[in-house]
């Protein structure tokens, strides 16, 4: 593959290198001067993990050009449903994922069978605590709210989801905390009056976000519609 990056931070350079151990070749690479469309033509696709309040455009304007994009930034989400139908209006392909790594999309099928049986035991009463590094510029991470949105869709004893500070009784907790060099970790907790459940997944490096990330450019290159990450690992039931 012929592969534009979008956003060359610590993701980006993780990412290029996975790509040239799989035999591919990065023809463009932009930061946050933007990018220049007659590079971004030179590629067959982009990966795009740039940041909250660029990823829009950026995504846009590659769809636009017929470019796929494979997005992992997150904090951009209210105009997902606009990137989506531009995706499909131009028959160009788009996967967008929370999360890349392998070990949190298997996560994230435990967490939505868990979430399901526990619907009905309301003496359980469930909270998400996510940690991630102090370079995080988004809180709660998108994993915690794809987490917090498979529990929602699963037990109707929650409203919304709301940070701790802010959660009221009807509301599901989630605590976001940052600290030096965590790479990211995400606990789903279950708590009664007379036991816990918790169920966790903790991210030793980057490197597995950034190999999902390529694995997704693999699977997407041919195609023309809206992809998951299940699609991708073939998590769909």
């Amino acid at each position: 593959m012929k592969v534009a990056l979008i956003g060359y931070g610590k993701m980006g350079h993780i990412i290029e290198q996975k790509l040239l151990e799989r035999g591919h070749i990065v023809v463009a690479r932009f930061n946050s001067q933007g990018m220049d469309l007659s590079e971004l033509k030179k590629a067959e696709i982009a990966i795009e993990f740039s940041k909250p309040e660029s990823a829009f455009n950026n995504i846009k304007t590659s769809l636009e050009s017929g470019i796929p994009v494979v997005s992992g930034t997150t904090g951009w989400l209210k105009h997902y449903p606009e990137i989506t139908a531009l995706s499909l209006s131009k028959k160009v392909g788009f996967l967008y994922a929370s999360n890349f790594s392998l070990g949190v999309n298997l996560f994230f099928a435990l967490n939505k069978k868990l979430a399901a049986l526990m619907s009905s035991y309301p003496s359980y009463r469930a909270s998400l605590t996510e940690v991630h590094h102090l370079q995080k510029l988004d809180a709660p991470s998108g994993t915690a709210i794809s987490l917090a949105e498979q529990i929602l869709a699963e037990n109707n004893q929650y409203k919304k989801w709301a940070l701790k500070d802010n959660a009221q009784k009807d509301d599901l907790s989630i605590e976001a905390l940052r600290e030096q060099n965590v790479p990211g970790t995400h606990i789903i907790n279950y708590h009664s009056p007379i036991d816990s459940i918790s169920l966790k997944h903790t991210a030793h490096s980057r490197e597995g976000f950034a190999l999902g990330a390529v694995l997704a450019a693999e699977y997407l290159i041919d195609k023309t519609d809206v992809c998951t990450m299940q699609d991708v690992l073939n998590l769909n039931e």
